[in-house]
């Protein structure tokens, strides 16, 4: 397959976007143009070409991606349904790589694949593949990273430490894989690095592997003056349950999805959550250790 030279980036100003759009530009190897909303204020570094597009047009997304190589999509969770305007746009615009906004859980686990959350995304994997089945000369790459490691500890999401009371899901000792968002930049570069080897198929980064548990045993170590009480613990099988019945009445709410997150990431091994190979090395990952998350707990709790 031909190098990749010209890269699109949709949603680059976003939490992951910008951290992605930073690694493109600091590794020197693209050409890099942000396509963005006509209404969007969004500004981008200078080196930057910027598009705008109507997003809900197949047509306007179409003309803006001519002359694209590879289009990264890093919508957000609104976005997300309307990714198949973004893929229908790009068959059309002779694009050749398709890098959609997945970057989370390990969507090729039947189990975790099947959660109602993840329903958006399963719709987009179906099209990517039918895509490039009938068109050769198209393809796309899956990215799954599992947690978010900075963002999911900044969030309190993997680990609530300003609660000196924080949730144990299943217990805290799960252990499951995490991802700075720099390093899934490195490893959107690395993907587009080697188009080969990751054409039509899932690519697994991580970080490190470490459970709720540990986190809180680095956050006492950061901060060994703060009360901490017991742990709370939360079965995320009562969640799933709870969710699905919820579901069944048609109440969806963020509450609701949010408790599949918790079922994929810190759920039975059964379903993925913990990575036990990965394309680190073929993507020029080299992972983080306890130090570093201490370091990014550090940076927040000072905060």
């Amino acid at each position: 397959m031909a190098a990749i030279k010209n890269v699109a980036i949709v949603g680059a100003s976003g939490s992951l976007g910008a951290p992605i759009l930073k690694a493109l530009i600091d590794s020197g190897k693209f050409n890099i143009t942000a396509v963005k909303r006509a209404s969007s204020s969004s500004t981008f570094p200078s080196g930057v070409s910027v598009t705008e597009a109507d997003l809900s047009s197949v047509e306007s997304v179409t003309a803006a991606l001519k002359g694209q190589d590879a289009v990264v999509s890093t919508v957000g969770t609104a976005g997300l349904a309307s990714q198949g305007i973004l893929i229908e746009a790009a068959v059309a615009a002779g694009v050749k790589r398709f890098l959609p906004s997945d970057f989370g859980c390990d969507m090729g686990n039947p189990k975790t694949g099947a959660l109602p959350v993840f329903k958006f995304k399963a719709q987009t994997h179906k099209q990517l593949k039918e895509a490039a089945a009938s068109k050769p000369d198209f393809t796309y790459t899956l990215v799954c990273n599992n947690a978010f490691l900075d963002w999911g500890l900044k969030m309190n999401f993997i680990l609530n430490w300003k609660d000196s009371k924080p949730k144990f899901y299943d217990g805290g000792d799960t252990v499951f894989s995490a991802t700075t968002l720099a390093t899934i930049g490195q490893g959107v570069v690395g993907v587009l690095s080697h188009p080969e080897e990751t054409k039509n198929r899932f690519v697994y980064i991580k970080d490190i592997d470490i459970t709720q548990k540990k986190l809180l045993e680095i956050a006492k170590k950061v901060d060994p003056s703060k009360t901490w009480e017991e742990p709370v613990t939360v079965s995320t099988a009562e969640m799933e349950k709870s969710s699905n019945e919820s579901l069944a009445k048609g109440q969806i709410s963020q509450p609701v999805m949010m408790a599949y997150l918790f079922r994929a990431i810190f759920g039975p091994p059964e379903y993925g959550g913990h990575f036990k190979t990965t394309d680190n090395e073929l993507l020029g990952v080299k992972g983080k250790t306890e130090k570093d998350v201490e370091d990014i707990l550090k940076g927040l709790m000072a905060g």
